[in-house]
């Protein structure tokens, strides 16, 4: 166990939001329950011998299954947060559901991109009582990453079956593999591992990747953006590739911009072969007679790209490069939400707020 956990009391808020981690079986249905985020505090109270050393200030602001969320509970979520003064603490952390936990972790990394406390979001892969769940390990993590890193940040620490745990940067976690309840960073590779109650880099920075806008970016130019609103626009259409996808089921009324996700290497159908419902080309050209903006992620830049992303980018899409698509909606839709001018939108979206740069 880490010195400093002997000798200096810590504050830590902690969000309870629902979740698997805030739930309980009852009949073969697992479902939120109020009394399981005490369930977490005596089990982490059981199995942390300094725990007397940690204080926790609690609050609730939502209790749902994390499949249920919308953007406008980020703004419940931020909104208590705030409301609890997040500076008199050395830390935050956020109990939350799986399901959603990429898109609330790139929300909050981007938002509170100039809090200076570590923030970490847990989440457990089955209810507390269930022994095949990770829920503790995560929470004693986060417990100790506030205790031993001075760090600012947002941050998911998560451990998957037969492997040690993981500290994720917020803003680069993806969404949970199909069929599966572990969690990788983009590109497979996170922030920090924890074992032993030690934390070891695993992909130093060259350069800090968590700076602020107002703070630099790194690369010794300075850039400052008004504060951010918890101003999510509802007026986004994300759109998921598939073969035989038709655009012409699209309504794109009260659409101010099209995510649009890629294929692993960056593409989409950019052809009319098949008929033109089923081009991606098409429905840019359809968007632009409406000045829909199209933006297209993930993809990461390079040298060479395909004809078919080519041939989209030419048509007018916006490339959003090197971001996840979760990190890339949630921007977008902070984005629009934030700004009217076109220019501060492409310029939020480029800039490297939150280390979402891979």
């Amino acid at each position: 166990m880490n010195e400093l956990a002997h000798h200096t009391m810590k504050n830590i808020l902690l969000v309870f939001t629902g979740g698997t981690i805030g739930s309980a079986v009852s009949e073969g249905t697992i479902n939120t329950s109020g009394a399981a985020g005490f369930k977490l505090i005596q089990q982490f109270q059981q199995h942390y011998p300094h725990y007397q050393q940690i204080r926790f200030s609690t609050i609730q602001p939502l209790e749902i299954l994390s499949e249920n969320l919308a953007t406008c509970a980020w703004q419940t979520l931020i909104a208590a947060i705030e409301v609890e003064q997040p500076g008199q603490f050395d830390g935050i952390i956020i109990t939350h559901g799986t399901d959603t936990l990429a898109y609330t972790a790139a929300a909050l990394s981007f938002y509170f991109n100039t809090l200076k406390i570590p923030m970490l979001l847990v989440s457990s892969n089955y209810p507390l009582d269930d022994p095949r769940a990770n829920g503790l390990e995560n929470f004693i993590c986060a417990v100790e990453f506030i205790l031993q890193k001075n760090q600012t940040g947002v941050f998911v620490p998560y451990r998957n079956q037969h492997q040690s745990t993981q500290v994720h940067r917020g803003s680069r976690l993806a969404c949970s593999l199909q069929l599966s309840g572990d969690f990788f960073s983009v590109q497979g590779s996170s922030y920090m591992q924890f074992e032993n109650a030690q934390f070891t880099l695993t992909n130093p920075p060259a350069k800090s990747p968590l700076l602020s806008l107002r703070e630099g970016r790194g690369d010794g130019i300075q850039t400052h953006m008004p504060p951010l609103k918890a101003d999510f626009s509802g007026r986004i259409l994300m759109i998921k590739p598939y073969p035989g996808l038709d655009y012409t089921h699209f309504n794109l009324e009260n659409i101010d911009a099209v995510l649009h996700d890629l294929y692993h290497s960056g593409t989409a159908c950019a052809t009319a072969q098949w008929g033109n419902q089923y081009s991606l080309s098409g429905f840019i050209k359809r968007c632009g007679e409406r000045n829909i903006k199209v933006y297209l992620a993930p993809a990461i830049k390079t040298t060479d790209v395909y004809q078919s992303a080519r041939i989209l980018t030419e048509q007018g899409a916006e490339m959003i490069w090197n971001m996840s698509i979760e990190a890339a909606y949630v921007k977008l839709i902070l984005a629009y939400g934030n700004f009217t001018d076109e220019q501060q939108i492409i310029d939020f979206i480029n800039r490297d707020i939150a280390g979402e740069h891979v």
